[in-house]
């Protein structure tokens, strides 16, 4: 009835070794499916980044003006060749351009106001726009142009 110490009775003992592969742990990450979702968003960014300015066709004039940094969304107002005048992209009579200016205003911006006009537009219609801006206090007033272009 005794036993008998030092013997293991089964396969799992201490002086038991497993023959074959060893498993494991996988130390490493699969980074393809990562990779695979940035460039899917890479793409979609570059398509989408030119579609993000301001919506209305204007031909801007070129000047040798630096350009000024802002890191808040600039409020536009723009003149097409035709005369029509934009306030961001929405069409607006010239009569109502104080008005939403204004409003605008008591929503707390204090920030820059660009006038983009059409390198073909009536200068007398781009001036009639600043003059009504600049009457209703805004003095803070920016004309937007293209770099010029060495030759």
């Amino acid at each position: 009835m005794g036993m008998s110490i030092g013997q293991t009775g089964g396969r799992g003992g201490r002086g038991h070794r497993r023959r074959g592969r060893h498993h494991g742990l996988m130390a490493e990450i699969n980074v393809t499916p990562f990779v695979d979702v940035m460039l899917v968003l890479l793409i979609i960014f570059m398509v989408a980044a030119p579609l993000l300015t301001v919506g209305v066709p204007i031909d801007l004039p070129e000047t040798q003006a630096k350009a000024l940094n802002s890191d808040t969304q600039p409020i536009t107002v723009s003149v097409n060749p035709q005369g029509q005048i934009f306030l961001q992209e929405t069409e607006i009579p010239i009569d109502e351009v104080v008005a939403k200016l204004k409003a605008i205003a008591r929503a707390g911006y204090e920030e820059r106001i660009y006038v983009r006009g059409d390198r073909s537009a009536d200068y007398g219609t781009v001036m009639r726009v600043m003059a009504r801006i600049s009457a209703a206090g805004f003095h803070n007033l920016g004309l937007v142009t293209l770099q010029e272009e060495d030759s």
